[in-house]
């Protein structure tokens, strides 16, 4: 790590940093403002959107901010090997996805979505200043404080699980169901999300790269501390959104304790079950894949229990799930092996690694409302794909991004000399072009997936089949954090730059195929969908998941004018 640089010294990643911080400021001066005003709108929403935009921007803030850090900080500061740390990272990513399931359920049944936020960013905002803590740097195997670093990742998952389930939704219980500004209210919150996202990478990361790693996660803590404080004292402006389904309930007695003290406790105990799995990286796959099945045979069997057309919706949305391990295991090759490859075989011109962790984010600001007005350009014509058709896509693009990647390793990297050793370095525009294509497959197929899940479940099991899309997300977490770990077979443990592309043309090389059979299959899948059949409103629109559509995971992309015939 370094001192801070002088003015004179700063380069592009330099800059960046400084505009990111300023275009933060910026909208924290008009998020002031608005919520400040007499009024009960401003712009035509009501204040409680603003509000939940400056919370989950800074939950989005510390979140990403410490995803971009996590691999390089395993390796560089707890000097694990490549493979280790790519299980490391794919474990916890894994888990991330899979506690949101129980978060929402506890919040439907009992806690309301507001106390659950609460709850959760209390945690979240533990486990980011957890991680500062830095140890003295002697490696895993000799420093205690590796403990530390463990109870800090428990807590940010379990605490993700509460969080991330419910914040969303809160936003759509500020309209009624059949108010027309609900599209417009979730494309103001998706911004916040991922204008969180980019600057937590431009800010927090690459402080916490370039000059301490204590820095960077105390600023990703400070940014979460933000968020809960904005959230505790905009309670009001909810309007008494997210309470309690039955608020009696939570002070009945259970053991002596107050029911509401109890499933807090269960949050805690939740905490010490993640710490302990989170060290045994492989336990973690084996129980993702035992409860998958068990998962998947409980849908079937309450699949068989509904009429043809239901049942063949549940089928369609079972292939859709089935896509997930495939593309979120090459997607997140960006937070793992991506970073490292990043890091060692990229002339980035004297850029900090993590930079490059804010493209998506970016990228998905830019092209978003693009993608709508295509999808809608084209429903309009009669010539828009269908929901498979659309996922197919995603995972060709998905696959293109590897493919041409290691098409510009392989013919236009040059040589240069980096401490004294000659290494061969891609040029930095192939990276652009691989979180370019990757982000453009993931505008075609998150949204659109997580939209068809909305739309085609039958209204009791709409939590089901959406809990079991977000176990295909945070299976394609723990695929991503294995094929990571296969590049680190090879020199004591590390990534060489053949083993890694050559894994990657064989990554790309399997989505490009799979995503192409996936479309010439879809005529057959969109037929098991029934659109032409489906009622509005068999869904509740504040089932568990509706509202991710909003996340950098999924884009946020208004598909409500997906054709249906």
């Amino acid at each position: 790590m370094t001192e801070l640089k002088a003015v004179s010294m700063w380069n592009y990643a330099d800059w960046a940093a400084l505009i990111a911080a300023l275009v933060l400021a910026g909208f924290l001066i008009a998020g002031a403002f608005a919520l400040t005003r007499p009024r009960e709108e401003v712009l035509g929403h009501p204040k409680g959107l603003y509000m939940l935009f400056f919370a989950e921007m800074w939950e989005r803030f510390s979140f990403y901010g410490m995803r971009a850090l996590l691999t390089l900080y395993l390796v560089k500061h707890w000097l694990y090997s490549d493979g280790s740390a790519n299980l490391i990272y794919g474990a916890y990513g894994s888990l991330v996805y899979i506690t949101p399931v129980l978060g929402g359920w506890l919040a439907d049944r009992y806690l309301g979505q507001r106390k659950a936020v609460l709850f959760g960013a209390i945690l979240l905002t533990a486990g980011h200043f957890f991680m500062a803590f830095e140890g003295d740097g002697s490696g895993y195997q000799n420093d205690p404080t590796l403990n530390i670093f463990w109870l800090a990742l428990a807590f940010i998952i379990v605490g993700s699980g509460f969080l991330k389930a419910n914040i969303s939704v809160l936003v759509g219980q500020l309209y009624p169901r059949t108010d027309v500004r609900r599209d417009g209210a979730y494309t103001i919150f998706y911004m916040g999300i991922n204008l969180g996202a980019a600057t937590g990478v431009l800010i927090a990361a690459y402080l916490g790269e370039t000059v301490s790693w204590a820095l960077g996660f105390g600023l990703a803590g400070i940014g979460m501390l933000l968020g809960l404080i904005v959230f505790i004292f905009g309670k009001a402006l909810l309007r008494g959104n997210g309470e309690p389904p039955v608020p009696a309930k939570l002070k009945e007695k259970v053991a002596g304790v107050n029911l509401e003290w109890l499933l807090y406790g269960v949050g805690f105990a939740g905490v010490a079950v993640i710490w302990l799995l989170i060290q045994y990286q492989s336990l973690v796959g084996w129980l993702l894949l035992s409860s998958g099945i068990i998962l998947l045979l409980y849908v079937l069997r309450e699949a068989f229990k509904l009429d043809n057309e239901a049942r063949d919706r549940v089928f369609a949305m079972i292939f859709f799930i089935l896509l997930m391990p495939l593309f979120w295991g090459l997607f997140e090759q960006a937070g793992g092996s991506m970073n490292l490859f990043t890091d060692r075989f990229v002339d980035r011109g004297g850029i900090p690694t993590t930079f490059f962790q804010s493209l998506n984010p970016i990228i998905i600001i830019l092209l978003a409302p693009l993608f709508a007005v295509l999808w809608q350009w084209l429903g309009r014509s009669g010539r828009e794909p269908s929901t498979p058709a659309k996922m197919g896509l995603g995972i060709v693009q998905m696959g293109f991004a590897f493919v041409v990647l290691v098409w510009g390793a392989n013919n236009f990297s040059i040589s240069r000399e980096i401490e004294g050793e000659m290494v061969v370095l891609l040029p930095v525009l192939f990276l652009f072009l691989f979180y370019l294509l990757s982000t453009t497959g993931e505008l075609c197929l998150s949204p659109v997936g997580l939209s068809a899940m909305n739309r085609l479940s039958v209204k009791h099991m709409a939590s089901l089949m959406m809990a079991a899309f977000f176990f295909g997300t945070a299976g394609g977490q723990y695929v991503a954090g294995f094929l990571g770990s296969l590049m680190g077979e090879g020199e004591g443990g590390n990534m060489t730059r053949e083993a890694a592309l050559e894994v990657y043309w064989t990554m790309g090389l399997v989505a490009v195929g799979v995503g192409f059979v996936v479309v010439l299959v879809s005529p057959l899948v969109k037929r098991l969908m029934h659109l032409d059949t489906l009622k509005d409103d068999s869904v509740d629109d504040d089932m568990l998941g509706q509202s991710e559509l909003g996340a950098p995971d999924a884009a946020g992309v208004n598909t409500s004018g997906e054709v249906r015939t």
